[in-house]
């Protein structure tokens, strides 16, 4: 099992009160943005290992009485189809499965705002969608005067444009699907709404990273930077914390770039001096005081690093980032020296992939090496062949090592591959007969029916969750999709399994 580095239930409670005090601290009406990932949030899960990636669900759980949850989408991530990495899906359905996994905790959403929209037709398609389904949508504008003219922005020409989301209770959780959704524009919206309808309220920001009171240069911030190079977002002391209070803390440049606007319009909207001396002051974050082991959540955290270096490469090729984000996560890296290889599982795939190659010597094709680093630090491997992708022949030889079954023993029936490579050949008319990820999970089930070795090796296909592997190419969406379902920590090096432009 992988060291503990962080103390889950410690930091549960202090985060829990800290949100409580602050609410009280607003006449019982405070607007909570809640930064990162509402749920699954694995980035933290990796950083801190201890972490529940659905820890702030367990929170919002203890506070669903008094709390309603409102969903911020940004118009412009619905129309270029913006993709979040954890699950390869855009971030209008991220949306709606968040809305299905509240409702499996027992919470529903007070409604959902789509901002910035101009009648976007793929933002109004989610709009149309989302009502028929009974959902609430609001749409709000880009607010004019934004971010200079205080006065026109914290107006009826500005935020007073904005419909008016009426809620009942006294916490209200503003969240989305990621960075850049409009979160903070919608809180001091509402504030707008509520002050000239006499209502004192209050706004604060849920925080994880950066985390405040670890040094600026700690590898968990700097992973936070590595995991935010796409945006440009960067690490920085808070001036504003300093002068005021002459203690140190770290921030990161956005929150620090706003916050003598977003100053001046609280006090604009209510009328006093603002209650925050710095944008620290603004955040709720009590991560920092859950670690309880450093040197833990430091080698996680440069691990999380190596990783954010392969996915950015492997984005750059499929041109969804460009060349300096990837030269960003170089630099990172290089600032706590570190490199590729210190990822156990990088060297042994390109191994696996040099021993298919001299294998395979004389034949046509890309050859691919994978490995996996199991719980109890043990390396397997596994390449590619006409029978299998190089993913399916490692979880296999995982699963075979994990259930004490011997290599010369099959765990899939020859007559059902062949039955596989047929249906895909000549009734699908598939470029490639050989298995990937999916097909072989769902042969591996089919066979454990009569096979009693298969059926061993397919229980312990739930101990490969949270493991660390590496392909030498990119996975096809088949070996992708079955990775993701296991859990796995996959990178990969930017290398296409096909000379095919198109392939599914």
């Amino acid at each position: 099992m992988k060291e503990i580095g962080f103390d889950n239930e410690k930091y549960l409670r202090e985060q829990t009160d800290a949100i409580i005090n602050r609410v009280g601290k607003f006449n019982n009406k405070l607007y909570l943005e809640f930064g990162g990932k509402l749920l699954f949030d694995f980035h933290a899960s990796r950083v801190l290992p201890g972490f529940d990636p659905n820890v702030k669900m367990r929170l919002l759980q203890e506070l669903k009485n008094d709390a309603d949850i409102l969903l911020c989408i940004y118009a412009g991530d619905i129309e270029r189809r913006k993709v979040r990495a954890d699950f390869s899906i855009t971030y209008d359905v991220d949306a709606m499965k968040l809305i299905d996994d509240l409702k499996d905790y027992g919470i529903d959403i007070t409604g959902v705002v789509i901002t910035r929209y101009d009648n976007q037709p793929s933002a109004t398609l989610f709009k149309n969608k989302l009502e028929r389904r009974n959902i609430r949508v609001y749409t709000h504008s880009y607010t004019k005067g934004y971010p200079t003219e205080v006065d026109m922005i914290v107006s009826d020409q500005g935020y007073g444009v904005n419909e008016y989301i009426r809620t009942s209770k006294p916490l209200v959780v503003v969240t989305g699907p990621g960075p850049c959704s409009g979160k903070l524009a919608t809180c001091l919206s509402q504030l707008y709404h509520d002050y000239k309808n006499g209502v004192q309220s209050g706004y604060a920001k849920f925080e994880t990273f950066p985390i405040w009171n670890l040094p600026l240069k700690h590898p968990v911030n700097v992973a936070y930077e590595a995991a935010t190079a796409d945006i440009g977002d960067f690490n920085l002391l808070d001036p504003f914390h300093i002068e005021a209070y002459n203690i140190p803390a770290v921030n990161y440049n956005r929150d620090v770039e706003v916050f003598p606007v977003l100053k001046r319009i609280l006090e604009k909207i209510t009328g006093s001096d603002s209650f925050y001396k710095s944008p620290t002051d603004m955040g709720v974050n009590r991560a920092g005081f859950g670690i309880i082991n450093n040197e833990v959540v430091k080698n996680a955290a440069k691990q999380e690093l190596i990783r954010r270096y392969f996915r950015y490469r492997c984005e750059y090729m499929m041109g969804l980032v460009e060349k300096d984000t990837v030269q960003r996560a170089e630099l990172l890296m290089k600032e706590l020296k570190v490199s590729p290889e210190e990822r156990s599982v990088v060297n042994p795939a390109h191994q696996a992939a040099e021993e298919a190659r001299i294998k395979g010597k004389g034949n046509k094709g890309i050859f691919c090496g994978a490995a996996i680093e199991l719980h109890d630090g043990s390396i397997i491997t596994g390449k590619n062949s006409p029978l299998m992708h190089a993913a399916p022949s490692l979880i296999l030889n995982a699963v075979k090592n994990l259930a004490g079954i011997p290599d010369a023993i099959h765990l899939l029936s020859p007559t059902i591959i062949e039955a596989i490579g047929n249906l895909k050949k000549n009734i699908l008319s598939a470029k490639t007969e050989s298995l990937d990820l999916e097909e072989l999970l769902i042969s591996l089930s089919i066979n454990a029916s009569s096979n009693p070795a298969a059926q061993h090796a397919l229980e312990k296909l739930k101990e490969l969750k949270g493991c660390e592997m590496h392909m030498t190419h990119i996975p096809s969406p088949g070996d992708e999709a079955g990775l993701r379902k296991l859990g796995i920590n996959l990178t990969t090096d930017p290398n296409f399994s096909t000379t095919s432009l198109y392939h599914k």
